[in-house]
């Protein structure tokens, strides 16, 4: 793996100032943002592709279709976020904060949500295929017809009322 580029906040905000003044897509593959306080960020489309953006804070953040596949998010913060068509294939999202984000048709295949807080994110239409999801707190998700094929979900947190929605997104019919 070829070393993370670095970069500063107040770059970042110089980078992201000058990308929506010319309406340009972010580029900011494998680029070391570790601990970055980004919130209500406007990243629509950006490439964070490989990028670490552990521990950092991206509370609101607008992430509508990026790219933040091979992404180290390890503890990020992106509760309240827009996610929707987002490609987190094979991310590491291990103890992330997604509450009541919006992963609407969000590419999750293969990621890691190990004891990720997802407490009412909207999942309708997501691919989880083959994610890790051991421990995630799961209560509230709206799961609409999301894909959890090959899913590991061992020890995740539902609530009774949850149960049912869960179930129809594992095409299990309970009686």
């Amino acid at each position: 793996m070829s070393q993370l580029k670095k970069i500063t906040e107040d770059e970042l905000k110089e980078k992201l100032a000058w990308c929506k003044k010319r309406r340009d897509r972010v580029d900011l593959r494998e680029t070391d943002l570790y601990g970055f306080g980004l919130n209500d960020a406007v990243l629509h489309s950006a490439d964070l592709s490989g990028a670490n953006l552990s521990g950092s804070t991206l509370r609101g953040a607008d992430l509508r279709s990026a790219d933040l596949r091979n992404a180290d998010m390890h503890g990020v913060d992106l509760s309240l976020g827009n996610l929707r068509g987002a490609f987190l294939q094979c991310a590491d999202l291990s103890k992330a904060r997604l509450g009541e984000a919006d992963l609407h048709r969000a590419d999750l295949s293969s990621a890691v949500l190990y004891g990720a807080d997802l407490r009412g994110a909207n999942m309708h239409g997501a691919d989880l295929s083959g994610a890790d999801l051991r421990g995630a707190d799961l209560r509230g998700v709206k799961w609409g017809s999301a894909n959890l094929h090959g899913a590991n979900l061992n020890g995740c947190i539902l609530n009774a009322s949850d149960v049912a929605s869960f179930h129809a997104a594992l095409c299990i019919v309970v009686m």
